[in-house]
């Protein structure tokens, strides 16, 4: 099983974090109809891998998204959508959805499933019961969260842009691209960090 749950610190112990890497999606098109339905059954944060650096970088996202939804602060419909959100460096909802969120041509796909007890009582789905689903409805290649199978799919002409790192001839100067690349991940998060602030 591809999928990973994964415990954040500082959360509820409640609420478990499961996700998983998908490369060469061929069915991006109706798994975003299906967001755009709002069926619930697909209520996950699907991001699009093509602007995550690295495994950190997602988890903060993550992790920003959950504790918003645990002090009832959402800014969108759920914990899922919010994730989204949670990775741009701007506070704009539509452009984070179109730039970071799953559109019809997305190749290489995050999907992300927040689990937490309902306010109804009923049980959170199981990690078999969410990968059963996902494997049953993404046509794609199940890797795992890592940063070198995320670092595989990241467009990094598109993550400078979105986080407006273009022109900064200090990062351009680094030869070295383990080290450009551990850079560009210190300024991502700092500006998914300081949104809003």
């Amino acid at each position: 099983m591809s999928l990973e749950t994964i415990t954040l610190d500082h959360l509820p112990s409640s609420h478990e974090v499961h996700a998983v890497l998908f490369r060469d999606v061929k069915n991006a098109p109706f798994l975003h109809q299906q967001l755009l339905a709002r069926n619930s059954d697909f209520e996950y944060g699907l991001v699009d891998a093509s602007v995550v650096v690295s495994r950190l970088q997602l988890l903060s996202a993550v992790f920003k998204a959950t504790l918003t939804a645990v002090n009832g602060a959402l800014k969108t419909p759920n914990v899922h959508s919010e994730i989204v959100i949670a990775l741009n460096s701007s506070s704009n909802i539509a452009d984070s959805y179109r730039r970071f969120g799953i559109s019809p041509s997305t190749k290489d796909l995050i999907a992300v499933k927040v689990t937490f007890p309902a306010e109804d009582g009923t049980e959170p789905l199981t990690s078999e019961q969410i990968w059963e689903h996902l494997k049953a409805n993404v046509e794609g290649e199940a890797l795992a969260i890592t940063d070198d199978n995320i670092s595989a799919a990241t467009d990094l002409a598109k993550v400078r842009k979105y986080y407006k790192l273009n022109g900064l001839k200090w990062l351009d100067d680094i030869k070295d691209e383990k080290l450009k690349l551990k850079e560009v991940e210190t300024l991502v998060i700092g500006g998914m960090a300081l949104r809003g602030v």
